[in-house]
């Protein structure tokens, strides 16, 4: 590591490694920080990176926190870390080109560590061949199958007779040539189908809420290899013969969209979570990508103000296919909409959770509505989230292809031109986006991106439209004394794209800036900027139903046109501040407004915007900025004043108190902003930290358990021990006219933002969490809205740990209620607010347990319990909103000795669904007892014999009850195929219809072969070639290996060290002196094939640690 002058830096310093993909494995040297800490010294550190299951290209980032400095000729870039979960990624390496403004000069002035950045490729896995699954053959009596499907087992339309029932599932891997095969198939089911019948894009069921207990007792997790929504998956890939470009593929399957969202693309971006075919191949420096799907239900997208708290966000829609959302959270200047500054990617189960059957979302981490920065423009953020709504409509069909031509793959000068071709057709609409980018690396850190896209369809309400968009940016380095920057945008009136960045369709921006570098402590900064709103503005969004949702048909509002010319020029200069760098600062703006439609954005107005930044300490420090008017007052830009106290708790987290407060225009009124936030850097990647850090050993996931309360980054009180404080008081509504059309609404669906404000209220939240212990974690969180919109109020607390070594518990509960309802002003709600208030907070409470004993497994069991009000349930109009359900289960399995299993589940669940309106109610409680014992007579005979039985009874006198039995007797044939015959037997007392029965039983025949291996051997797995044995040559003539005699020194003095301290002189054995004569073997036997002693010797120093026969010996090692 070298420091910003090109020096060594000689003493032992931490260093934060983050990366794209992959896992940091090895002691972190701070686990309450972000990232992954290493120790460098002498200038040098070594890491180890472990690959995930998809070869691609990873950037690799290391930086010195402690040691900050300011660059602005540097460009800032991110490593965009993929999510853990499968399906979840992020947009490869490739950090978007930012968006250019007038302010973009003046957010450069920001200290930052000091960085270097590599890259390297995670490369195909040519991993030996595997084979598994199970071919099924079932003949048997008609609707008997009691080892099948619920729904299948005495169904309502039995037809009796007998039938022969073929199943298989396959799951095979390896090496064909030098391509990896992945495949799988399932006749009976969807790949993704769960125990409860839902069918999701990519599968896993990857949140908390979803789990069906909290704990399991064996910290498993699970990584989806072959997700589909059908019944096949199929991939070929290898890595691409062509250096740095990325893998080759062709796939069947689930698959993301990441080639057609590049560093160029804005306008003909597109990320979304599809089902079908995909293909990507590099042919030298051309790469075609082509993409097919053929089950899309529409596409939807919700662009949501958050309101300070956590949620619940209820989208548009109610029923949302699950895996297919893509949630983003954007930044852009207030008042000035159509130019996104910041867009971050959240990721289920790391930063929200959603609810597919409520159409709703909740945050791990609250979200303020304004970010107030005393440097810069302040910002407004929104949730934008695109999905797939679940309605059983009709399905389109989507094709697409890009060509991409490759000039440079080097990481800091990737340059390309490329195009894409995406069509879309559903119930007699058409889509059609097509267009061309390019990307130029100069060097120096010097980039032009350019990108032309096209767009035909339906527009938000309804009509056809058509259009077209522009965007040309550049920024340059010339020299190290000069930055340049220039940007053109422009989008159609008719031009649409909802799966990429907001944006304001009929909106020209252009412009350019330099910043010139005097002096080592003195910059001169120069912009300008054009900006001209035409067309029709947004019109109202209709409130949606929360109960019952319709398609939003959005409409057009008034005319716009509009143009704004802004003038900057400014002088920055850093002078000594009682040891430390401070800086001043002082900018003339001139903002020049014509308005063809009417007079109110007409006029010309002149501000001075004085800055400065005064570090009071090494982690505190003022900031203050000052926008003053020098006569007549813009209509968007009044007398303003931002004054902020800045304390960075740790490396990478900063908490602001900062308030803002501005004047009356013309437009808008004068108002007051308050906040309290925590500030992280985009480049501390969550999930770096969080699986290890929450986890219990043996006991769950951190993802799934305590780690969802949110409490990733905050104030270190103590180690393991965080705080988290959050306030903000928004002290007037903020619904005014801009440019771009009217402000008046929260919610919005489609891609513009321009009639987004939002409501006064103030904002508080304070949380903690505990994560030192690695047998407990514990964590809490406190969030209330007092707004003029609505209250809510949101409650996070888990708590887990480990009771003893074979007992693991954990309990969470959650409440929140409805973040964004309702969408209407205060005024104009009547009518809305009685039946809004109705819905009840949502509310789950959890506790589990899981007995393992890690020295016995004999017995093992699971409890939980759980208390739910309002979740997963859909109110009807006019009626009491609240519903109550508890649920109890329990489950063990006892296996005395390997003849004997026995297994138990039972479970209940009392649900009370509150008023429905004519004194009626539809109270139930519902009951599962299932029992289950086999026998193994020998190795290849077993008997078994299962029963269960599924009451339910309700209020109103209708009762069902299911009973089924089934017994069966099998033989091994071979190691692989079983024999089996049986009888099986199910009745069903339905007093819903009618009071019918119906029963039916009958004998069976089984046959099963177990997979493991296809046509040619394939999937075989070869026996391991038995072991050479030791050569008898005496071991005096061996010589150990350096490394060996190293190391086994090393610690063979140690341990005499020890010895001399902690044990008499008089004593012959004690535990160190029988490791040094074992470790004395082992040098004089320093060969690779003396295993047997190495393992016990290591085995030996793993339970000397634990006895703690020498504290200060941390080894283990070989």
């Amino acid at each position: 590591m070298t420091d910003e002058n090109g020096q060594i830096i000689r003493e032992d310093i931490v260093v934060t490694l983050t990366s794209s993909a992959g896992k940091f494995i090895g002691a972190d040297q701070d686990k309450d920080q972000g990232g992954f800490q290493v120790v460098a010294r002498g200038g040098e550190f070594t890491a180890t990176l472990q690959s995930d299951i998809k070869p691609q290209q990873v950037r690799v980032r290391a930086a010195v926190e402690s040691i900050r400095t300011q660059n602005p000729f540097r460009r800032d870039r991110d490593v965009i870390k993929d999510s853990p979960f499968f399906g979840q990624r992020g947009v490869l390496n490739d950090t978007t080109f930012p968006q250019q403004t007038d302010n973009s000069i003046i957010e450069k002035f920001k200290d930052t560590p000091i960085e270097a950045y590599t890259q390297v490729e995670f490369t195909t896995y040519l991993r030996p061949s595997l084979t598994t699954g199970v071919v099924n053959l079932r003949i048997g009596a008609r609707g008997t199958n009691y080892w099948g499907s619920f729904r299948e087992f005495v169904p309502e339309d039995l037809d009796e007779g007998t039938e022969v029932d073929l199943d298989a599932a396959v799951f095979a891997t390896g090496k064909v040539g030098e391509w990896l095969f992945t495949g799988a198939y399932n006749s009976d089911r969807p790949l993704n189908q769960d125990c409860e019948g839902n069918v999701r894009l990519f599968g896993k069921p990857d949140q908390q809420c979803e789990q069906q207990y909290p704990v399991y007792g064996d910290s498993s997790t699970v990584t989806s290899t072959a997700p589909s929504i059908d019944s096949v998956y199929l991939r070929f890939e290898r890595s691409s013969p062509v250096t740095g470009a990325e893998p080759d593929y062709a796939m069947w399957g689930d698959y993301n969209t990441e080639e057609f969202a590049r560093t160029s693309q804005l306008y003909t971006a597109t990320n979304r979570q599809l089902h079908g075919f995909k293909g990507n191949f590099s042919f030298g420096p051309v790469q075609i990508t082509g993409l097919y799907a053929n089950n899309i239900e529409g596409y939807e997208r919700d662009i949501i103000v958050p309101d300070g708290t956590s949620g619940d966000y209820f989208l548009s829609r109610r029923l949302v296919l699950p895996g297919s959302e893509s949630v983003y959270l954007e930044e852009e200047e207030i008042n000035r909409p159509g130019t996104v500054l910041d867009r971050k990617q959240l990721f289920r189960g790391r930063d929200y959770e959603i609810d597919y059957n409520r159409g709703t979302v909740k945050l791990y981490n609250s979200r303020f509505a304004i970010a107030t920065q005393p440097f810069g423009p302040t910002k407004v953020r929104r949730l934008v989230i695109s999905y797939q709504p679940d309605e059983g409509r009709e399905t389109s069909t989507l094709v697409g292809g890009r060509v991409q031509f490759n000039i440079s793959q080097e990481t800091e000068n990737k340059t390309f031109l490329g195009g894409s071709y995406l069509r879309e057709y559903q119930d007699g609409q058409d889509f059609e986006l097509y267009g061309a980018d390019f990307l130029v690396s100069l060097g120096n850190g010097s980039q032009i991106v350019g990108e032309f896209a096209r767009s035909s369809g339906s527009l938000l309400n309804g009509e056809d439209g058509t259009g077209n968009a522009y965007r040309l940016e550049a920024i340059g380095n010339i020299g190290d004394r000069l930055n340049a920057r220039a940007y053109y945008r422009s989008s159609d009136e008719g031009f649409s794209n909802n799966a990429t960045f907001s944006y304001t369709a009929g909106q020209t921006r252009y412009g350019g800036s330099l910043l010139a570098k005097v002096t080592d402590t003195t910059f001169l900064t120069a912009a300008y900027d054009y900006e001209e709103n035409f067309g029709r503005s947004l019109g109202f969004t209709p409130f949606f139903d929360i109960f019952n949702p319709e398609p939003p048909a959005a409409s057009f509002g008034s005319r716009v046109n509009n143009e704004l010319e802004t003038i900057r020029a400014g002088i920055l200069q850093k002078f000594n501040f009682i040891g430390r760098l401070a800086d001043l600062s002082l900018e003339y703006v001139n903002r020049s407004r014509e308005d063809r439609v009417g007079d109110q954005f007409e006029g010309d107005a002149s501000q001075l915007v004085s800055r400065l930044k005064l570090p009071l300490t090494q982690s505190l420090t003022f900031q203050a900025q000052n926008e003053l008017n020098l006569d007549d007052s813009d209509p968007l830009y009044p007398n303003r004043t931002t004054l902020a106290l800045d304390w960075k708790a740790y490396p990478g987290v900063t908490f602001r108190l900062a308030h803002q407060f501005y004047d009356d225009s013309s437009v808008l009124r004068g108002n007051s902003i308050t906040s309290l936030d925590t500030i992280v850097e985009h480049k501390f990647s969550d999930d770096t930290i969080l699986s290890g850090q929450y986890s219990v050993l043996s006991g769950f996931n951190g993802l799934q358990g305590q780690g969802a309360v949110g409490i990733n980054h905050g104030a270190r009180i103590a180690p393991g021990l965080k705080l988290n404080l959050g306030y903000q008081y928004v002290f007037k509504n903020i619904f005014n006219n801009n440019a771009a059309g009217g402000v008046f609404q929260t919610s919005v669906t489609g891609s513009n933002t321009a009639s987004l404000g939002l409501f006064a209220g103030s904002v508080y939240s304070v949380g903690l969490d505990y994560s030192d212990n690695p047998n407990f974690k514990a964590g809490a969180k406190f969030e209330y809205r007092d707004g003029d919109d609505d209250d809510n109020l949101v409650i996070t607390a888990a708590a887990a740990g480990k009771l003893s070594p074979a007992l693991t518990a954990l309990v969470r509960f959650q409440q929140a209620g409805g973040a964004n309802i309702p969408v209407y002003l205060p005024s104009s709600t009547s009518g809305f607010v009685g039946r809004v208030d109705d819905l009840a907070d949502a509310i789950n409470l959890r506790f589990g347990l899981a007995y393992r004993d890690p020295n016995s497994d004999k017995f093992n069991g699971l409890l939980k319990y759980e208390w739910r009000q309002n979740y997963g349930s859909i109110p009807e109009f006019y009626t009491d909103r609240g519903s109550n359900a508890h649920v109890l289960s329990a489950e063990g399995i006892y296996a005395p000795n390997w003849r004997w299993e026995f297994y138990g589940k039972y479970a209940f669940r009392l649900a009370t669904s509150g008023d429905l309106g004519n004194n009626q109610s539809n109270d139930s409680n519902t009951q599962l007892a299932q029992l289950r014992a086999t026998y193994r007579l020998g190795y290849r005979t077993d008997l078994a014999v299962e029963g269960r039985w599924i009451g339910q009874d309700f209020d109103s006198g209708s009762d069902y009850n299911q009973f089924g039995v089934a017994v069966e007797g099998g033989y091994y044939l071979t190691p692989d195929l079983r024999l089996g015959v049986g009888y099986s037997f199910g009745s069903v007392d339905d007093d819903r219809d009618f009071g019918s029965y119906r029963s039916e039983g009958g004998f069976y025949v089984n046959i099963s072969l177990k997979l493991n291996e296809l046509l040619g051997g394939f999937g075989l797995q070869k026996p391991v070639p038995r072991q050479q044995r030791e050569s008898e040559i005496p071991t005096a003539s061996r010589q150990p290996t350096n490394g060996a005699q190293n190391s086994q020194s090393k610690l063979i003095r140690r341990l005499r060290q020890t010895q001399a301290r902690t044990s008499p002189a008089t004593q012959l054995q004690t535990p160190q002196s029988i490791l040094i004569e074992r470790l004395k073997q082992v040098q004089a036997l320093a060969v690779q094939e003396n295993t047997e002693l190495q393992k016990s010797t290591i085995e030996l120093i793993n339970s000397l640690k634990k006895l703690s026969a020498f504290r200060r010996f941390s080894g283990g090692e070989k």
